[in-house]
């Protein structure tokens, strides 16, 4: 059964717009995997009359494709620091990695990388206070008042969470107007309940039957 009805609609935060993209070598288009020779890749086939997508449709379309909701943390110096991502995803199983795009321009994601390491809270449906707080601009600290403890690379978990994710972080790429981060998985855990969910600039949750 599926449940997701939107208690709060409002316009998608910049943090939930990222999508990876496909990099060819313009010389030989080749890629190489570890392990075997070079792959040969398709030359990209150009499209003619196609006009420069809106990014309003763009971004309106592609709201149409739901999410979960985790905020990555970390901490800035001395002091906790997060925000809310919705473009995480799990890159690699064997070794576990894990990988996320913050914006380029972002002042929290500047300061958490400092670190080395960072952690993902995967939000439950009953954290939706959580999402807001840490996808507004910041006025004070956004953990005051938020019951937290730090794991084994010292990154905050927000206590009540889904999941969490304990990584390190392995590289970190451009990507257009956002960052790929990979992260190396150092620990995780896991609670009962349902998730939530980013769908159409609302949130809402999810229920399998």
């Amino acid at each position: 059964m599926v449940n997701l009805c939107a208690r709060q609609t409002t316009a998608p935060f910049p943090e939930f717009s990222a999508h990876l993209r496909l990099f060819f070598n313009d010389g030989r288009h080749t890629r190489t995997v570890p392990g075997s020779p070079p792959l040969r890749l398709p030359r990209p086939r150009s499209v003619e009359g196609v006009s420069t997508i809106d990014p309003k449709e763009f971004r309106n379309v592609l709201g149409h494709f739901p999410t979960g909701v985790t905020v990555v943390t970390g901490m800035g110096g001395d002091e906790p620091a997060g925000l809310t991502i919705g473009s995480f995803t799990s890159v690699s199983l064997d070794p576990p990695m894990v990988g996320f795009l913050p914006g380029k321009g972002s002042s929290t994601w500047e300061a958490i990388q400092e670190s080395g390491s960072f952690c993902v809270n995967v939000l439950g449906n009953h954290q939706a206070d959580e999402c807001w707080t840490f996808a507004k601009p910041a006025e004070g600290s956004r953990f005051d008042g938020l019951a937290w403890h730090a794991e084994s690379t010292g990154s905050p978990v927000i206590d009540g969470s889904l999941a969490w994710i304990d990584c390190t972080i392995n590289e970190v790429h451009e990507m257009g107007d956002h960052l790929f981060v990979l992260g190396d998985v150092v620990s995780l855990a896991g609670n009962d309940g349902d998730p939530l969910l980013f769908f159409k600039g609302g949130l809402g949750t999810f229920a399998a039957s």
